[in-house]
């Protein structure tokens, strides 16, 4: 098994760490610490290295972060976590902040009126985090610091630096050699007049040396930092034993290796203008420059947009993964509506059994994240993780939301069904047919070039709207190829500015949450093409629309096929039976017996 069910929260151990941490804050003469989730490289996902607000809270959320001061420690989290906080820390000694719509500026000129000294580990933040954090705090006598990392002197047995062996990545499944991607990278800083650019994301440097990794669960990324000169050379900062000899001579000439603390030096040596992203970039990278004199020209990492466009090797290796994944699920879920009425089957036993489909394929590598089985109150939890402690039996009439993914090396797959046990309640299929129509309204979307994701994002919440619903995440994050399922820079999301492009691949995942109750998801993968000419459309306007990836039956039994339109149910029909066509010949007897039934027509 890749997933595993222990208790990994443990808020009785958070008061006396806290405490610790006071003291040494105090002895520093220092007021306040900010705690991230991040590590260095400012993944979503972090090594047990780097688990250090996990460690000190007990919260184990993969976003937010905690400011300790001398009366109040502060858990900012966002809605996804608002629920699952407050199972997870001390609430007499942490208390959870409503992150973003409380922000750590104004909320630290409430708790410190007087002024102070605020430490931050320099490695761990962005210089825009701390910038926009500064602005806000402007003629309050309250400063930002940088510091050691208070945590890790108090932190006994902090587990090592991660040292996953490094994978070469096919080229058949790549699509583009690594000295071409250099090559084409090189040129644009040679365009922008700069000399070279610094790399710290992962997923940014296993996508342009087409490597993968193993220094972070569920995600095949590679901890490592590099600078691309303008030459296309490059060089990389790794800890050498995660590389062999095969991987050595992938790498080449034109990339030269050296040790991680190698990298300060480095960069104090660089000639500018050098290319660092505020967003991403440790503020630390931005100190070295500045006092080394180095001229920065701050821009965004150059790997992010050509990652995002996925290209048509990528593009295949996923549709091929997703057929694969889809296979999987069929077989699960003909296997769930068989048992699960039945009665006494825990959450434990359908994420087991939903990996052991996915790996009877003999293609996974991993799961792509820790697979969500959150049944009635449990599925209101977003990113509910069961444990030993918090699985439950599900329960006739009750309806159960099962997020999960794959990691194969064709491609990274992301899926979520709502399911219901024997005959859900009139308000289950009400407010699922409304998340189904926004489903829908995005898979059938066609939009003119330069829309971002916050300009589609409200078509997923209409009808919720129309019912004075909501839904507290993003309608969408973007999908890697064999690389970390939650990718950037384009989302579905009313905060995402980034242009949708063709090749970029996104979750169309709806929701809704009632706490106590019961919660409600549907997800598919989709991919943007150029949308066809229509009859009587502008010919001179570039329209984009989606081509979904995801081919498993939405749950009948949920859907009021009176609350939808002639278009949606046309579009629900059609999905269906291209999922038949395509899964049907990849699975059992029986599973494809339940599959024709699943698949009708409404």
């Amino acid at each position: 098994m890749f997933q595993t069910f222990e208790t990994t929260a443990r808020p009785e151990q958070g008061p006396p760490r806290l405490a610790r941490l006071r003291a040494a804050l105090e002895e520093a003469d220092l007021d306040g610490f900010v705690i991230p989730r991040a590590d260095a490289h400012q993944g979503e996902y972090v090594a047990p290295h780097d688990e250090r607000l996990a460690w000190l809270t007990g919260f184990t959320g993969s976003a937010g972060f905690c400011i300790v001061l001398p009366g109040k420690a502060g858990v900012f989290i966002d809605g996804r976590y608002r629920t699952q906080v407050k199972a997870q820390v001390d609430l007499a000694h942490f208390t959870p902040v409503p992150w973003p719509d409380v922000k750590p500026g104004p909320w630290l000129k409430e708790e410190l009126p007087k002024g102070g000294r605020v430490g931050f580990d320099p490695w761990l933040h962005t210089r825009k985090e701390i910038h926009e954090i500064e602005k806000s705090l402007d003629g309050t006598g309250i400063t930002l610091s940088p510091t050691r990392n208070f945590v890790d002197a108090i932190w006994a047995h902090q587990p090592d630096p991660p040292l996953g062996p490094v994978a070469i990545h096919p080229i058949e499944f790549a699509g583009e050699e690594s000295a071409s991607k250099r090559a084409r990278l090189a040129e644009g800083l040679r365009a922008a007049g700069q000399r070279a650019v610094v790399l710290t994301l992962p997923d940014s440097i296993s996508w342009l040396l087409n490597i993968r990794g193993a220094d972070v669960r569920r995600n095949p990324v590679v901890h490592a930092f590099a600078i691309l000169f303008d030459t296309g050379h490059l060089t990389l900062f790794i800890a050498p034993e995660k590389l062999s000899d095969a991987v050595r001579a992938h790498l080449g000439r034109e990339v030269t290796i050296r040790p991680p603390l190698a990298f300060e030096p480095a960069l104090r040596g660089l000639t500018g203008p050098v290319r660092v992203d505020e967003g991403s970039a440790p503020l630390q990278v931005a100190r070295e420059f500045e006092e080394a004199g180095i001229e920065i020209q701050w821009d965004e990492d150059p790997c992010l947009l050509p990652k995002a466009r996925k290209n048509a090797a990528e593009i295949a290796g996923s549709v091929e993964a997703h057929l694969r994944d889809a296979a999987a699920m069929v077989e699960f879920l003909a296997w769930f509506d068989d048992r699960a009425p039945k009665g006494g089957l825990s959450e434990i036993e359908v994420v087991t059994e939903l990996e052991n489909f996915r790996r009877a394929s003999n293609a996974l590598r991993d799961i792509s994240f820790e697979t969500i089985c959150g049944s009635g109150p449990n599925g209101a939890i977003m990113h509910y993780r069961v444990t030993e402690d918090t699985s439950r039996e599900l329960a006739p009439g009750e309806i159960v939301v099962i997020d999960s993914g794959a990691q194969y090396l064709d491609g990274t797959t992301d899926i979520t069904r709502t399911v219901a046990v024997g005959t859900p309640s009139p308000e289950h299929v009400t407010c699922f047919t409304r998340v189904l129509k926004g489903m829908i309204a995005i898979s059938r979307l066609r939009w003119p070039k330069g829309l971002a994701g916050r300009d589609l994002d409200p078509f997923a919440r209409h009808a919720l709207w129309l019912a004075g619903q909501d839904f507290d995440h993003g309608t969408g994050h973007g999908v890697g190829a064999y690389l970390s399922v939650h990718e950037g820079p384009q989302r579905l999301s009313r905060v995402s500015h980034v242009p949708l492009e063709p090749g970029m691949i996104l979750s169309n995942e709806p929701g809704y949450y009632r706490e106590g109750a019961f919660g409600i998801r549907i997800e598919n993968l989709v991919v943007v093409e150029e949308a066809p000419d229509l009859p009587g459309g502008d010919a001179h306007r570039k329209m984009y629309a989606f081509r979904t990836l995801t081919h498993v039956p939405i749950d009948r039994r949920l859907i009021d096929p009176a609350a939808l339109s002639e278009e949606e149910r046309v579009w629900l029909n059609d999905y269906h039976a291209g999922v038949f066509e395509r899964i049907a010949p990849r699975v059992t007897e029986a599973a494809r017996a339940w599959l024709a039934e699943a698949t009708a027509a409404i």
